[in-house]
């Protein structure tokens, strides 16, 4: 067990704070700008590991593991700021929440996973699931998922599997196992968040041993409080943030080109025009406070957990439902700004093109959907959600 208490980890400086990763942050705007993720469909090999040396993937490990064990509002911030710079490269990074799912593996297990450092890299490829039989103390797995977010530059592949028992199907269970056994097929053609490489992994008659699965949204063999903090509102949480910092970069954008964008009616600049003026000052007030919301709402939970106490069902809906709100705030923010830009902010190179595109493909994401206004509703209302939401 860590002897890094929780106040402890409250203390360590941010990792934006470190030098190198606001030197790599501005490196990542220049090579999204150019067009570099979006051409080859993934984030780059060098990135990926600049994010590791950085503390990107372990910031959640647990100490006992040599993690830094950061709380879940330090994480998000991370992510917000790299999504700044570029949401693909934000959406990958955000996979390193991964110590959330993997701490339902054994811990036998996670000892192994963990054996040569923090730093494991892992991307999932969870639907549909596909049936696994039992096999030499394992699952033959067999099957292609879609939507595998960062697969390319991944250690480690999770695959969703329903475990087949002659005719009956057991609990949907997540298998992990070495990229190496994964044919990665590359499908993702997408018009946003073109760089997370969010392709098709392949499997052929891959053995997995049992010890290597967990029933997904199993509970968790760790004890860290990260691992009491509502695990579906995080991997949630961790998405809708990188919403939050596209829609500061179209913001920021807007703001440095609008004093030299000059209409060819011979119109005032765009700085100049009373209208631009307000729906400039509506767009950032609707965005800090979706953002506000969003982190009052995680601090709130996460103060619980660190008390000992168990996270409420309405705080819970309060999670999800301001994840769902800053996505759909985002994407606004977002379009709005490209619409102030004129006919500027629809060339491709132009970065609120990429911007807007980026953020509407958030909010087509199942988490992010109408039904969690209908299920938020419902509770408010006193009723019980649909079986998932919480």
């Amino acid at each position: 067990m860590s002897s890094l208490s929780e106040l402890d980890c409250q203390r360590l400086a941010p990792i934006t704070a470190n030098e190198a990763f606001q030197a790599l942050l501005v490196d990542i705007r220049e090579r999204a700008q150019r067009e570099e993720f979006d051409q080859q469909r993934y984030i780059s090999d060098d990135v990926i590991e600049r994010f590791k040396e950085l503390g990107v993937y372990r910031a959640l490990v647990p100490t006992r593991f040599g993690g830094e064990q950061r709380s879940p509002m330090e994480f998000c911030e991370m992510v917000e700021e790299i999504s700044a710079a570029d949401g693909s490269a934000g959406w990958v990074a955000s996979f390193g929440m991964n110590p959330v799912y993997l701490a339902a593996l054994p811990r036998a297990t996670l000892e192994k996973l963990y054996a040569n450092g923090p730093d494991v890299v892992f991307a999932g490829g969870i639907f549909p699931p596909q049936p696994a039989d039992l096999h030499d103390g394992g699952f033959k797995v067999s099957g292609r998922w879609r939507f595998s977010s960062g697969c390319k530059g991944a250690s480690l592949i999770g695959v969703g599997i329903s475990p087949k028992n002659g005719e009956t199907l057991g609990l949907p269970r997540l298998a992990v196992m070495s990229s190496e056994k994964v044919t990665i097929e590359e499908t993702w053609n997408v018009v946003g968040l073109i760089g997370t490489g969010s392709h098709d992994v392949v499997i052929d008659g891959v053995v997995v041993p049992e010890e290597w699965t967990f029933v997904r949204g199993g509970a968790s063999n760790l004890d860290e409080p990260m691992f009491r903090y509502p695990s579906l509102s995080f991997a949630t949480q961790v998405l809708s943030v990188v919403g939050l910092g596209v829609a500061r970069a179209a913001l920021d954008y807007l703001s440095g080109m609008a004093s030299g964008r000059f209409s060819v009616t011979g119109a005032p600049a765009l700085a100049d025009r009373p209208l631009a003026q307000m729906q400039m000052a509506k767009a950032e007030a609707e965005l800090r406070a979706a953002r506000a919301w969003f982190y009052e709402a995680m601090e709130d939970a996460w103060n619980s957990v660190v008390a000992g106490k168990p996270v409420s069902i309405e705080q819970t809906n309060l999670l999800r439902l301001s994840s769902t709100h800053a996505t759909r705030v985002s994407a606004e923010v977002a379009r709005t700004a490209q619409m102030l830009s004129g006919m500027t902010g629809v060339y491709r190179d132009n970065p609120l093109s990429r911007f807007v595109n980026d953020t509407l493909v958030i909010t087509q994401h199942a988490f992010m959907g109408d039904m969690t206004y209908q299920n938020a509703g419902a509770i408010f209302f006193g009723n019980k959600p649909l079986p998932g939401y919480l």
